[in-house]
This record gives C-alpha cells, structure tokens and sequence, in this order.
C-alpha cells in the first residue's frame, strides 16, 4: 500500500513548513541524532511497562516521580493497545524504535533511542476553569515537562544515556484535546483566538524550560485535519486559526532563541492531500471507522465484525488515526527531517 510516485513527490515538495534560518543556530544532522525526546498528548504516547496502562510510558499524575534505574528498565510495549493507534504511531515509525510487536528496550534501538514523555488525554495547560484534567491522573504538558526537568533529563544525563544534547531531537505534538475541549466548553460561535494564544503562550514557556537544560534542537507538529473526522467537534477555520498561532509562537522562539533550531511539520498539509488522494495509499474509507476496533482480534479477523482490515481506514476511532495514516505521514517528516544531514 505504497503511495504513488505522484503523490509522494507532491507531498515532499509542498507539506513541510521550512524553519526560520539564521547564521547563528547550531547545525542539526537528522542523520546524527541519537535520541528522540518526545511531549504531547494520545498521538504521540506510547506504552511503557512503567507507564499508566493506556495512558504513559513512564508515571503518571498521582506518582510522576523515579530513578533513573526506573527509566532505564522500562520498555515500550508494542501491542493494539500499545498506542492509541491500534500499532505502532509516528514517534515509532520514525525511529525505528518500538515498531515490532513485544518489549523493546530504547537504549537498544540501533537507529534512534526514543524516549517519550506524552500522556494520552493531555491538555497544555492544568487549569480546571479553563481545559479540565480528563481524569485525576492526566499529566498536562505542563507537568509532562516538569517531570521531564526533575527526572527524566537527570536520568538520561546521569546515566550517559544522553552524551550529547546536540544530538538530540525535542518533540512538541499538542493541542487536539486544547482545541476540542476548548470548542466543547465554550461552543463553537465563542472567540477561540485568545484562548489559543494562551495555549501556545504556555506551551513555548514549557518549550524555553526545556532549552534551558541545554537542549538546541525543536520539533513542533500543527493539528492535522480534525474538522474532517467522523465526528468533528471543529471546523476547518478553527484548525487553520489554531496553527497560525502556533506558528506565529514558532517563529517567536526562533528569533528569541537565536541559537536554537526550531522545524515546523506541517502534518496538517500532509494529511488533507492524503484525505484528497486516499485511495493512493490504499485507504478505503477515510470518514468513518470500524465500530470493533479495540476488539482483541481485530487485526486477524476484521470480517468478524464486519470491518475491512484497519489499514484500509484512515481513523482508528472517532479521535485518532490508525497506525497506517502514522506511518505514512511519518515517512514525509523523515523525508523532511533527512533535508538536515
């Protein structure tokens, strides 16, 4: 289920938003990074054997604490709950890291080590008056990175796992459930910008607390096409407003932060021409999903259930994408990510 040459080439051509460039940043080499450090919500989690089952790789909101010893015996698990996929999700796919079926241990990831920091449900920001926690042990963005500052930087510098902080990629996907909610709370005649300015004001303070333990190299991903989802809660124009200011937010870090490497993703762009040429990719129903998928055997017999095989459709649920749309917008960031070598 290859894209067409056609296709393939218009995306690598027209879907990557090109960073701000300046003479004074350090040199990122994609091909020479050895870590992927990862933040966000369900698109970007995956399972770990010392995460919250369904939720986290490592900790959660009730006990975000551990050693370093804790970190470096987790081990992702591969499976269809593995991710909030049903398999393997793009963090995976692009490190080569995690991807088969089983525990894998990311110091032995021979490409790239991802460790990941997401929580599935997350919001930006730990506010109940302003986007509510989805359950009392939901790490927002805000302490996803506060855990990452007391423990998981301490743990991956003390114990070598990190030699290098320039050889490392930070990764920002965030904002589905801020755009949801916020839409769900509010409805949707109410003015979403100065709610998503505060959202994107959060999250690039959390991004500077980050840089300040020395890290150069960012990665920030826009919402992709939820207004064309099973059941949307969002409408294209919110989407487009959402993603100008983060981009805006974006393009302010670059120029504060002269020294930083900042790459925009535009995975929004990726997945509506995806949308617009499916059967390409070999997708057969791209706005509806199996009603079965989280049935234990709905990968070997979806005709069970009345179902296509899942990578036949482009959403998993209602509110993510299956593992196959993962991987193929994966393979166009790596093909962006590979312009830096």
């Amino acid at each position: 289920m290859k894209p067409s040459p056609v296709i393939a080439a218009a995306l690598g051509a027209s879907a990557s938003a090109t960073p701000t460039h300046n003479s004074h940043k350090p040199s990122f080499n994609w091909s020479q990074t050895k870590q992927l450090i990862a933040f966000g919500d369900s698109y970007t989690f995956i399972q770990g054997t010392a995460g919250h089952a369904n939720y986290s790789f490592i900790g959660d909101a009730l006990s975000s604490s551990f050693h370093p010893s804790d970190l470096l015996a987790d081990r992702i698990v591969q499976n269809l709950t593995g991710t909030a996929e049903g398999g393997p999700n793009w963090v995976e796919f692009l490190t080569s890291c995690g991807v088969k079926p089983g525990l894998t241990n990311p110091r032995s990831c021979k490409d790239k080590q991802l460790w990941d920091f997401a929580y599935a449900g997350a919001n930006t920001i730990e506010d109940a008056s302003f986007t509510p926690l989805h359950h009392n042990h939901t790490l927002a963005l805000e302490k996803q990175v506060k855990q990452f500052v007391e423990y998981g930087d301490p743990a991956l510098t003390s114990t070598h796992t990190v030699k290098k902080k320039g050889d490392v990629l930070i990764a920002f996907w965030i904002g589905i459930n801020d755009i949801n909610d916020l839409s769900k709370l509010r409805g949707r005649n109410a003015t979403f910008a100065p709610l998503y300015e505060r959202v994107q004001k959060r999250q690039f303070e959390l991004v500077r607390q980050v840089y300040d333990l020395g890290y150069r190299h960012f990665l920030f991903m826009n919402l992709p096409p939820l207004d064309r989802g099973p059941s949307p809660s969002v409408n294209a124009s919110m989407v487009a407003e959402f993603n100008s200011i983060l981009k805006t937010h974006a393009d302010g870090f670059q120029q504060a932060q002269k020294d930083a490497t900042v790459l925009q993703f535009d995975v929004n762009a990726v997945l509506n021409r995806v949308l617009d040429g499916y059967e390409a990719y070999g997708f057969q129903n791209v706005t509806g999903y199996c009603k079965a998928y989280d049935q234990p055997d709905i990968l070997t017999d979806p005709g069970k259930y009345g179902c296509a095989p899942l990578e036949t459709y482009f959403w998993y649920n209602s509110g993510h994408l299956t593992s196959r749309t993962h991987e193929i917008f994966a393979g166009d960031l790596g093909k962006f990510l590979k312009g830096y070598a």
